[in-house]
């Protein structure tokens, strides 16, 4: 890879809010602007000879791990938004990246910072990109969205519980549930009233373990605060923690 300079470091992508992406209210669901941070990182990363090609030569993956989104305001049906992303800095085995997304008079409507795991194809653990290319992740390393981490999110302390299988519309191309099901799933466990009134404000997602076809999901939902939830995804066929989520309104 030849020398890049700070500027070619951050990309910005431009998406437009479908019908397919709003709630019954024409506001931009939670899971799309998460699709659209997610599709601006993959774009980013392969602009950077980081993307899934590159890593397969190196025999890994990537997988979100954590991110954290604070909304100034909710978009609407056939606006139209840039998201700014850059690679921020590098965290143990954790890749942090930042998101601004801005609309056409360039205002802040979210901000976002996100951990990713490169993850070894054989042995499924994570471990470090080889080379010195990887020097340039943590470049930007004082340049925030949000200055602090993307959230570790403790297990919550009581709450309800509902259940849910894993079927064929919730899996990638990976053949395991994709990242943005697992925040609908979340906001699918809130009374249909409370959403139609309130708009996510910020919210805290940790993928832990990955969710296969057909397996069952026990989703605990613990309401801490009266504009605050709690979530947290066991795995009931592996006895494992699939996810934990936290959505302030």
């Amino acid at each position: 890879m030849n020398e890049i300079s700070g500027n070619e470091l951050t990309l910005f992508s431009p998406f437009r809010v479908t019908s397919a992406d709003t709630d019954m209210k024409a506001r931009l669901r939670l899971s799309a602007m998460v699709n659209m941070l997610i599709q601006s990182a993959i774009q980013s990363a392969d602009m950077l000879g980081f993307g899934f090609g590159g890593l397969r030569r190196e025999k890994l993956f990537w997988v979100l791990s954590r991110m954290t989104i604070e909304i100034n305001r909710t978009l609407n049906w056939n606006q139209e938004v840039v998201v700014e992303t850059w690679p921020k800095d590098i965290d143990g085995l954790l890749y942090l990246r930042d998101y601004i997304i801005r609309d056409k008079s360039k205002n802040t409507v979210a901000k976002a910072t996100s951990g990713w795991l490169a993850i070894d194809l054989e042995s499924k653990r994570p471990r470090n990109l080889a080379g010195t290319n990887a020097m340039i992740l943590d470049f930007h390393k004082d340049k925030h969205a949000i200055e602090t981490a993307p959230e570790k999110l403790p297990a919550p302390a009581g709450g309800d519980f509902f259940e849910i299988s894993s079927t064929y519309f919730d899996l990638d191309l990976n053949g395991h549930v994709t990242s943005t099901r697992y925040i609908d799933w979340m906001i699918d466990g809130l009374p249909l009233d409370f959403l139609l009134h309130h708009y996510p404000k910020r919210i805290s997602i940790n993928y832990m373990k990955e969710t296969m076809p057909a397996e069952r999901i026990q989703i605990k939902r613990f309401q801490q605060a009266d504009d605050q939830f709690l979530f947290e995804g066991i795995n009931l066929n592996k006895g494992t923690t699939a996810f934990r989520g936290k959505v302030d309104f």
